[in-house]
């Protein structure tokens, strides 16, 4: 991966609990501009790009609400939170240039278009940043699982994991000091260790259709475009 244009088309999972910032929940604006900053530096580069993203970070604040709802229910809250944070990802990027949609997979059509796959595959051919909200629009699926199948969807190259670290580790490495970070992975290997790096379904999805994961950290100014030239602090994960 030592090209300038290593991918053609990519998928970038972030979680909601990573747009928090220092935050307990919410939004951060600060972590929003600098995501913004690096998916427009990767679409510079002419590489289209996908987004999922989680809603951790709003759901976390109504976690005592849907204390002992049905999970079905719980699940949908969820969904509508990614929605929230799909919005203020493309508020983030059009601020600074970059043309978005926001695809729902629960029609919302006053602010959003519905999920359509081939629609989405011609707006990311005319370079504009697909956002992909409400996950799979289905309860019991996680937003892990959504970004594995709408980078198996969308044909991509490539599925890049931004987390609150930058990679995957033996152990927690905010918990446990010795725990050392893996370069290089295999999907087996990964559900073998249990690494909980993505869920199951996520895992078998991307390595069902031969999608490699890239994980690094949200947090590190210029990790995306890094990882996606192959270079910087990453986790690669494949077949092998």
């Amino acid at each position: 991966m030592s090209s300038a244009k290593p991918f053609r088309r990519i998928l970038l999972k972030i979680s909601g609990e990573g747009l928090m910032g220092e935050g307990q929940y919410g939004l951060d604006d600060a972590t929003l501009a600098r995501l913004a900053d690096d998916v427009k530096s990767v679409a510079a580069l002419g590489i289209q790009v996908g987004v999922v993203v989680g809603g951790g970070n709003i759901f976390r604040g109504l976690a005592g609400a849907a204390r002992g709802m049905e999970r079905a229910s719980a699940d949908y809250m969820g969904m509508l939170a990614t929605v929230i944070n799909a919005l203020a990802i493309q508020n983030a990027l059009e601020r600074i240039g970059v043309v978005t949609r926001v695809q729902s997979a629960i029609p919302m059509a006053q602010i959003s278009e519905p999920y359509i796959r081939r629609r989405a595959i011609r707006h990311m051919e005319k370079g504009r940043v697909v956002i992909f909200g409400a996950g799979t629009g289905n309860p019991f699926f996680t937003t892990d699982t959504a970004a594995a199948l709408r980078a198996a969807e969308m044909g991509c190259d490539a599925l890049f994991k931004a987390t609150q670290v930058d990679g995957v580790y033996t152990a927690d490495p905010k918990k446990d000091p010795t725990a050392t970070r893996y370069e290089h992975l295999t999907f087996t290997e990964v559900l073998n260790k249990d690494l909980k790096v993505m869920d199951a379904a996520a895992i078998a999805v991307a390595r069902e259709n031969n999608i490699p994961i890239l994980v690094f950290s949200l947090h590190n100014p210029g990790a995306f475009t890094e990882a996606v030239q192959g270079k910087g602090r990453h986790t690669l994960i494949d077949n092998g």
